[in-house]
């Protein structure tokens, strides 16, 4: 029987039932249904059994897509683990003016993620953007950052590191806060320089908060929408195409719902895949 206490708990938490039912549990369901269907949106569903699947293996512009993400994933994560942790370790020693430091590095993160977006792409512009204009300073000339297909996709992983490394300096910073500051000393005493307290005893200690950040970021990365939406629309020759912008568009540029659904399961199958991977390799060698 259930308890009076029991049952107050469930009415109180009833809102996130309601919530999780109808904007998590539901969804899934029902994407996993279209996984089999055929549907437009505006007529009825059709069975299909494994066509999705089928087309799914010999879709082209799928595996460009995940190729593309692979790409900026290689080159964004190394970028934004690197930088954030270099970040966090100048923000946590005495520096002039550190409370202000940290607040510009996290504000990129809390600004539209569309409004960073058209400001990267007026800065990548060929002819007019401040990017050229100051290599044309220096004499270079300018870099086509997202008309060329091989400097696309590292240019929108360079403006995606800008936007999002606040959040892993501040997850960093709150790691290496937490270390004993005895572990520092009593290495001093044994006469062990930066570089060796630095792998020996930072890294090993901010071990759990790395693999939280490796494992944000690269869901993150995945995720991948935005940047390559508004700056080059997946181009140029499908360069910058990435996983959820294939989805967007076999579901609402081409009303292919039951095949969007499908190809989202497999990304969610490829993302749990190389999170499983990071996670034991970065928890073993580490």
């Amino acid at each position: 029987m259930v308890s009076r206490e029991q049952r107050a708990g469930h009415l109180l938490v009833a809102p996130y039932y309601i919530f999780f039912a109808l904007f998590v549990a539901y969804p899934l369901i029902f994407s996993f249904v279209l996984v089999f269907h055929r549907w437009s949106i505006v007529g009825p569903l059709e069975w299909v059994g494994l066509s999705n699947f089928i087309e799914l293996g010999g879709d082209p512009l799928f595996w460009k897509s995940i190729g593309n993400t692979l790409i900026f994933l290689i080159i964004h994560v190394p970028l934004q683990v690197s930088f954030a942790l270099v970040l966090a370790a100048i923000l946590n020693s005495k520096i002039p003016a550190q409370g202000v430091f940290r607040a510009a590095f996290f504000l990129p993160v809390v600004v539209s993620g569309v409004a960073v977006t058209i400001l990267w792409k007026q800065m990548f512009s060929t002819n007019l953007g401040i990017l050229n204009q100051l290599l044309y300073e220096f004499g270079i000339d300018p870099v086509p950052w997202v008309t060329d297909p091989s400097w696309a996709m590292p240019s929108i992983a360079m403006m995606a590191t800008w936007k999002n490394i606040g959040l892993y300096v501040v997850l960093f910073l709150a790691g290496l806060q937490g270390i004993p500051r005895h572990l520092y000393e009593a290495a001093d005493i044994d006469g062990a320089s930066t570089v060796q307290k630095f792998f020996h005893i930072t890294i090993p200690a901010i071990n759990p908060v790395f693999v939280v950040v490796l494992i944000l970021s690269t869901l993150g990365g995945f995720s991948l929408f935005i940047e390559p939406y508004v700056i080059t629309g997946g181009g140029p020759m499908n360069s910058t195409l990435s996983g959820v912008l294939y989805i967007y568009r076999q579901a609402f540029s081409f009303f292919r719902m039951g095949y969007a659904a499908t190809i989202g399961f497999a990304l969610a199958f490829i993302v749990m895949t190389v999170v499983i991977i990071q996670r034991r390799f970065v928890e073993r060698e580490v």
